[in-house]
């Protein structure tokens, strides 16, 4: 039926022996499948010491490009914050709530096209699509450079939030096929890093950029070249660089391609490489919990746009020019990505998701509502300004770790694609309400705006601490009905494909 099934003989050797087999053996390997009373022997890997290698050589080859692509892709996004602080509104003559449409628009299309494109990540390879996806949104940043108006960049933001629909959902799932459930968090976490580092990098490259003296052009259209270009010739590298799939990537030996397919036959995937039908993806939707997810994802993404888009208006309350206001935006998106780490290492070493998605929500909540009620920040610059960083380190880590959680209790690829399509772009879609919160008439406090992304901070919270309670009670009633206790690792992925409808199915809390 699959390819878990094709070397039933080799399994039954095996099985029948007691033994695993080694790291020599491939076609055993290949064998391991969940034949039934075989629990530990499956989901655990054959020479850990083969397994951690392998880990290192994914590690060294993937995360570092797909993080500086991520940082490309946040730049680009986020890069408007920078330019109207270097009179990018006054230059192109703005109306009154325009700068705020301009931010809304991207949104629109990020959420209507994510789905089509995920999908078409999935049939033609991510490292396929997304190297195309990046060359599309460097060369719409670089368009941004020639906009003389309103008009012409709203349509480029447009098409850069088209561009952009997919990449990150196409990035965790790649991922997936990867790595194993319990080491995708702290993966994950190193390269959503790079969109805080590209937090803080924007503010260090519009300072340096804003220093620019006697140039025909307004430097903030110097912003838009030098990151669209560099964006550009990146994306051509990393489509001839990354590998389709472990099993056509050059770098490894036959044997550890086996190793490679077994790792994810029996932790991540129940089927490798399934192809995507449609008609099954949306079953999905039978789950009532995907819906608890879906509406933490609506939580979250209030703070996360909030923070990634306003930042340096927050900041610029505190009183500095506009030079410094982008320096001192770095430190706060530099402690975000650090907090961002301590998580999701954390989160993967205790195999727990929920308690650390519900502490980065409480962050976020917190400063956001520290910052709101100080009435004098120059008499208190301090606590405002540390106020700033603890909004940062709130709205990375849980963005990680829920899309982590999710993929980790879904073991059907297309269903886990389609939800990640349509969760992650959920969560940007947000960013329609942080960018109409934040108005110009409530500057510079902007009340209004903390308060409401306080109160989503605060929901999201709740929600999450709730499901992570009902998944622990459900796997505990679960327990006690077949009297032994099962814990998810201890479940090949391939009989948990039907979800919660099978009877062996364990939460990933």
């Amino acid at each position: 039926m699959d390819s878990g099934h094709k070397h039933q003989s080799s399994l039954d050797d095996t099985t029948k022996s007691g033994a695993v087999g080694s790291i020599d053996e491939p076609n055993k390997l290949q064998g391991y499948a969940s034949a039934p009373g075989v629990v530990d022997d499956v989901t655990r890997v054959v020479d850990h010491k083969a397994e951690r290698r392998l880990c290192r050589r994914f590690d060294i080859r993937l995360l570092p490009i797909l993080a500086i692509m991520y940082l490309f892709n946040a730049l680009d996004k986020g890069n408007l914050g920078n330019a109207k602080t270097d009179h990018m509104t006054e230059d192109l003559h703005f109306k009154p709530n325009q700068y705020n449409l301009l931010l809304s628009i991207f949104f629109v299309p990020f959420v209507v096209f994510a789905p089509p494109f995920s999908m078409l990540g999935k049939k033609f390879s991510p490292a396929r699509v997304l190297p195309v996806l990046m060359f599309s949104f460097g060369s719409f940043t670089l368009l941004s450079a020639a906009a003389k108006n309103f008009s012409g960049l709203f349509a480029l933001r447009w098409f850069l939030g088209m561009s952009e629909a997919a990449f990150f959902p196409l990035v965790i799932y790649y991922l997936t096929t990867f790595y194993r459930r319990g080491e995708l968090a702290r993966r994950l976490a190193i390269f959503y890093a790079a969109s805080n580092i590209a937090n803080a990098f924007s503010g260090l490259i519009a300072f340096g950029v804003f220093q620019i003296k006697g140039s025909s052009l307004p430097n903030w259209r110097y912003l838009f070249i030098i990151e669209g270009g560099v964006t550009v010739i990146f994306a051509v590298f990393a489509f001839f660089y990354l590998p389709k799939s472990a099993a056509e990537a050059s770098f490894l030996s036959e044997e550890e391609k086996a190793l490679a397919f077994h790792r994810i036959q029996v932790d991540s995937s129940a089927v490798v490489n399934e192809k995507f039908r449609f008609r099954e993806a949306i079953g999905i939707f039978k789950h009532p919990t995907t819906y608890a997810f879906l509406c933490i994802e609506i939580c979250l993404g209030v703070p996360l746009q909030g923070v990634a888009l306003f930042m340096p208006q927050i900041v610029a309350r505190l009183g500095y020019p506009t030079v410094k206001t982008n320096l001192y935006t770095v430190a706060p998106n530099v402690t975000g990505a650090v907090m961002l780490l301590v998580l999701a290492f954390c989160s993967d070493y205790t195999r727990l998701r929920s308690p650390f998605i519900v502490l980065g929500f409480l962050f976020t909540f917190t400063g956001f509502m520290i910052y709101a009620s100080i009435d004098d920040v120059h008499k208190q610059i301090q606590v405002a300004y540390f106020a700033t960083f603890m909004m940062t380190w709130g709205t990375s880590a849980p963005s990680v770790m829920l899309s982590t959680w999710y993929n980790n209790n879904i073991a059907h690829e297309g269903r886990r694609v389609l939800l990640t399509s349509i969760g992650v772009p959920l969560a940007n879609l947000m960013g329609l309400v942080s960018s109409n919160v934040f108005l110009e008439k409530d500057a510079p406090k902007y009340m209004p705006a903390l308060i409401t992304v306080s109160a989503f901070g605060a929901t999201g919270a709740c929600l999450a601490g709730l499901l992570g309670l009902y998944m622990w009670w459900d796997n505990k009633r679960r327990d006690r009905r077949d009297g032994r206790v099962i814990r998810a690792r201890d479940i090949p992925t391939e009989r948990m494909r039907d979800g919660p409808a099978s009877p062996e199915f364990r939460w990933f809390l």
